[in-house]
């Protein structure tokens, strides 16, 4: 079973940065697809940003420019660089992991981001 925890959530000022990490551990198929969703109250969670085994990346339309996604294939880590916040990225963060083979989901516990104007 793969477990995922997150790190790096916080508060931060209108135009700063934040540095999300997720490290996963378990039983891993070699080809997956890691992302953030976030979720604000009342709505639906949204895909921030994923990326493959293979590097290829997909972000939302309103984070592009501005948030960074990687990982570490040899450590089955993800991140995700967001730099100048806006107060509409506040919401509680989660980290995903898609399994390749077999579509197994698992999910990460969340973690705050809350940006102030």
């Amino acid at each position: 079973q793969v477990q995922l925890v997150e790190s790096g959530g916080g508060l931060v000022q209108a135009g700063g940065t934040l540095r999300l990490s997720c490290a996963s551990s378990g039983r891993i198929f070699s080809i997956n697809t890691m992302g953030w969703y976030r979720q604000a109250p009342g709505k639906q969670r949204e895909l921030v940003a994923s990326i493959t085994t293979g590097g290829t990346s997909n972000y939302a339309d309103s984070v592009k420019g501005r948030f960074t996604i990687s990982r570490d294939n040899a450590k089955n880590t993800v991140y995700l660089q967001m730099n100048s916040l806006k107060p509409e990225d506040t919401a509680v963060y989660y980290c995903n992991l898609r399994e390749g083979l077999s579509r197994l989901v698992s999910w990460g516990q969340g973690t705050q981001v809350t940006v102030s104007s």
